[in-house]
């Protein structure tokens, strides 16, 4: 274990999970953005902040593979990702910031992003008939007008939009598929609601958004007119891959819960875990556990060579939503009684990490494009 990781695990433990513990992860009850601040503040102070951010914003500009152990010391704590401003969708837009925006729009909006002066939100799913798995289904518009564009459409499960500062959002133009930037409180921009789910630990939760003549200019475009879909797959690969990291941690917290339970109680005069079914659990789990992060650190390799790694973040994304489900779910079972109680952190860690199996990709869509793959790599000719 590097000392960063040793020394992130070390902070998650004595600062970020007691919190995590009195409120049963529900990050609205723990105190929300004056949370975020308190927390970000302590991993300021511990030097663990922003690892992933550029050293220029104050980060620490570890890599894919170097950030793995560390997000998933992070992850072990459902707010730990929080407190080191490594959280969705903050996370996965500073690395899309750090590759596409122009020297303004850095200053404007990846620096004080990365600084945790502010969040954001990236803002792509729709109501239906609107993208969701199929982006192409795009239906928020941006027309010409003189000076620019106005943009009107409707967004849904726009994870962090309540309290964000700015968002990106996918919009489409003459051109194709285009991203904008813009602060949340632009004229037009309006929080429709909170889409209640079941997950409790996502600071500004999941809303749907109206965009009602929503006036940008030519420097509020994010790369270039038409090239949005392109765009996307720079951020979508690595932040899937940071949420199999964030989600190790939480389903290794889990398990270690679990075994340790298991090890303590007793069933017909021996120990729980002795028990031949309980030993079977505590081995798939560490399976899973293990080829989860095998999948992972491929994935990262291939990211940082500079690789798309399609094929590779999509493996490790849909077995590691799965199997990491699996561990939480066997954890639970394993512990009984206690297991969907708030004595243990293992219902609540169940409970965050089954939507992982849809959101940034739902797994059947993953598989889709998994099989396509192969179909044209072994297919007749």
């Amino acid at each position: 274990m590097s000392a960063l990781t040793a020394q992130v695990r070390a902070f998650i433990d004595a600062v970020v999970i007691p919190v995590e513990d009195e409120s049963d992860g529900d990050v609205a009850a723990a105190g929300g953005e004056e949370l975020r601040l308190s927390l970000q503040a302590s991993a300021r102070q511990e030097g663990i902040f922003a690892p992933h951010a550029p050293t220029a914003y104050g980060g620490l500009g570890l890599g894919m593979v170097e950030r793995a152990p560390v997000f998933e010391a992070a992850g072990r704590s459902l707010f730990g990702p929080m407190a080191l401003n490594i959280n969705a969708p903050d996370e996965g837009n500073v690395h899309l910031l750090d590759q596409i925006a122009t020297e303004a729009q850095r200053a404007r909006y990846l620096e004080p992003l990365a600084r945790g002066s502010v969040r954001s939100a990236f803002a792509m799913t729709e109501p239906p008939p609107g993208a969701g798995s199929d982006p192409s289904a795009l239906q928020t518009s941006a027309e010409t007008v003189p000076g620019g564009w106005v943009i009107n459409g409707r967004k849904k499960f726009i994870t962090g939009a309540d309290g964000a500062g700015f968002l990106i959002v996918m919009a489409r133009t003459a051109a194709g598929a285009t991203m904008f930037l813009m602060a949340a409180d632009r004229p037009g921009i309006r929080l429709v609601r909170h889409v209640t789910t079941m997950d409790k630990s996502m600071l500004g939760g999941h809303c749907e958004l109206s965009l009602e003549d929503v006036r940008v200019g030519p420097d509020d475009v994010l790369g270039a007119d038409g090239e949005g879909f392109r765009y996307a797959q720079v951020r979508l690969g690595p932040a899937r891959m940071t949420h199999v990291m964030r989600w190790l941690g939480a389903a290794q917290r889990a398990h270690e819960a679990a075994v340790a339970y298991a090890a303590s109680r007793s069933a017909w005069g021996k120990p729980l875990a002795s028990l031949g079914m309980a030993e079977q659990m505590i081995a798939d789990n560490e399976i899973d556990l293990a080829a989860t992060r095998a999948l992972l650190m491929t994935a990262c390799r291939a990211l940082d060579e500079g690789k798309p790694a399609r094929e590779e973040t999509s493996l490790a994304k849909v077995f590691g939503a799965e199997a990491l489900d699996r561990v939480a779910d066997r954890a639970m079972q394993l512990c009984g009684g206690a297991g969907v109680s708030t004595d243990l952190p293992v219902a609540r860690i169940a409970r965050e990490i089954r939507p992982f199996r849809i959101y940034d990709g739902p797994s059947e869509v993953h598989r889709m494009s998994l099989a396509r793959r192969a179909v044209r790599r072994y297919g007749a000719d």
